[in-house]
């Protein structure tokens, strides 16, 4: 696998870290691939893994709200049934369902969330 010379860059009003750490406890595989703080703690710049994506993540330090959109969320290709049944659960815990988990022509099971740090996550178990 070559390196993507894109990677999506999560923008964080100062839950970065918190955020991170939340994925990679829902992802399998993922992880940290690198983490700086600023003096005062909050993240400057972070990369990390999910199912072989990379992200970048930082915390806003302008002090204005930079709220997510639903115009761009996260598409996720699940593995099997019960992972897109678990990544469901736990990313619409304390989130916003925008559509349920369903059967739909293109896909065995599809469902899209909002998590509670205002990320758009579209999770997919395609059809055989």
């Amino acid at each position: 696998m070559t390196d993507s010379k894109i990677s999506p860059m999560l923008i964080f009003n100062g839950k970065a870290e918190k955020a991170m750490n939340y994925y990679l406890s829902i992802f399998n595989p993922s992880g940290m691939l690198h983490l700086f703080h600023q003096p005062n703690g909050k993240v400057m710049h972070a990369l990390f893994q999910i199912k072989g994506q990379k992200f970048m993540a930082i915390d806003n330090m302008n002090k204005e709200d930079h709220p997510f959109t639903h115009a761009v969320s996260l598409f996720v290709e699940c593995d099997t049934e019960e992972e897109i049944h678990t990544c469901f659960e736990m990313l619409s815990t304390g989130g916003n369902v925008m559509m349920p988990l369903a059967t739909t022509p293109v896909s065995k099971k599809f469902g899209w969330v909002q998590d509670k740090f205002g990320v758009s996550w579209q999770l997919n178990l395609r059809k055989n």
